[in-house]
Formats: C-alpha cells, structure tokens, sequence
C-alpha cells in the first residue's frame, strides 16, 4: 500500500485559505497528491501559500484541470464526501467502511465547494459517497476539516497490514478513461437515433448513465468488449 495512490481532489473550491490549510492537512499525514478542479482564486496566490504553511511544496506539485472528467482519468476509485445522503443507485459508506477499500488501487477523495458541496451530476462519476459522522442538527464541516479527518482516519488505516479481495492476477479494472471512452461512444450512439427524449432530461439521462458505469468494478477488457457491442450497433443503423 502506497500513500502515492491516494488524491485528494477540491471540485470548484472558492477560499486560497482553505485551499492552502487542505494541502497543509495532506502534509500533516504524509500525503502529497492535491488536485484542484477549477478554482475561483488565481492559483497558486500568495494567501494559498501563506495559509500552507510548511507544505508549500504540496501546493507547487498540484494539478489544477478545468473538469471533473480529466481530473479523474487516472483514478481507479473515487469516493466522493457529502454531507447528505442521497437518493441515487450509489453506494453510501461510513468511515470504518473504508477498511474495506483496497488501498492498492489509486484512490481519489472528491470534496465539493464550500457554499453548494457536490451535486448530483458531481456525485454520478463516483464510486461511492462518504459522510463524516457529525451532529445530526449541525452537519456543515469546513473544507480543510474534512479533509484532516479523512486523511488522518486513511493514514491509520493503511499502517495495518491489509488482506486485498483475491482477484485473478491477469484481470486488470478499467481506468476512468477506458470508462470515459467507452460511455463517449455509447453516448454519441444514442445521440444519433435522438435517444435522449424531451431533449431538457437529457443532462439528467446522461448522470443515470454515467452512475450505472462508474460505479461498476469493470476490467480493461470488459470496457473493450462493450466499447465493440456500441460501435457494432453504430454500424448496424
């Protein structure tokens, strides 16, 4: 188990203080992975690096993308924090859940804006959801708060010796840009025989879709034989 696999990725973070205190967390427990996707402040600021503190090097070895998809393309699993449970096919874990993950893999913890948090569309390209246990009347967590609880919680764990799930040496699981790929063609299939009807719910169509691939544990060639099923009924028409 490597602490290399795991990103700790802000969607649209809004505050340079609390983007700077993040990568002063992702330091604190011998982390170093911070990826940022579409900050509001300039980044890197000179309030950023002043809130880091001593782990400025975390902030000069960020990514910074403009989407969430290319953000993503390398993870092989995304838990994604939200403070409210949600009525979508996903599943819900709970921090002593993540003893279960395989640590193995490249793991990447999505946390959303501090005002609005992560919406539905934000929360379909994940694996899973993860709520912090809080006060129930009182549940808002400051961003750089929950990150610390997630990295110090993941630090404990990944010091104990952990039995993977047993899995054949030959199956490799599918990147998120395997997956990405093979949803592009599905999608541009559909498109064309205007599958996407009243065209308002197609944006609400299209997060269903991507909810019913992401959070199935495909291989490579699992990727590539339904990539062929699309492109064969692309031809078929």
């Amino acid at each position: 188990m490597s602490k290399n696999n795991i990103s700790f990725i802000l969607h649209k973070p809004q505050l340079s203080e609390n983007i700077g205190a993040c990568a002063r967390a992702i330091k604190n427990f011998n982390f170093n992975r911070l990826v940022l996707i579409d900050p509001k402040p300039t980044f890197p600021n000179d309030k950023i690096l002043a809130t880091s503190v001593g782990a400025k090097d975390i902030i000069n070895q960020s990514k910074n993308y403009n989407n969430l998809e290319d953000a993503i393309r390398k993870i092989d699993i995304i838990i994604a924090t939200s403070t409210r449970f949600r009525n979508k096919n996903v599943k819900h874990i709970k921090l002593v859940d993540l003893k279960k993950i395989n640590f193995k893999k490249k793991i990447g913890f999505l946390f959303g804006s501090e005002a609005s948090g992560l919406s539905n569309n934000e929360i379909s390209y994940a694996n899973y959801t993860l709520q912090i246990p809080t006060n129930p009347d009182f549940k808002s967590l400051n961003l750089s708060h929950s990150l610390i609880i997630i990295a110090q919680y993941v630090a404990s764990l990944i010091k104990l010796k952990n039995v993977p799930f047993q899995k054949s040496k030959k199956i490799k699981s599918a990147s998120k840009k395997e997956i990405q790929l093979m949803l592009d063609l599905c999608i541009k299939n559909l498109d064309e025989i205007n599958f996407f009807r009243p065209k308002e719910k197609r944006a609400k169509m299209l997060e269903n879709l991507r909810n019913i691939f992401y959070k199935m544990d495909l291989s490579n060639k699992e990727t590539r034989i339904l990539s062929g099923v699309f492109a064969s009924l692309g031809k078929k028409r």
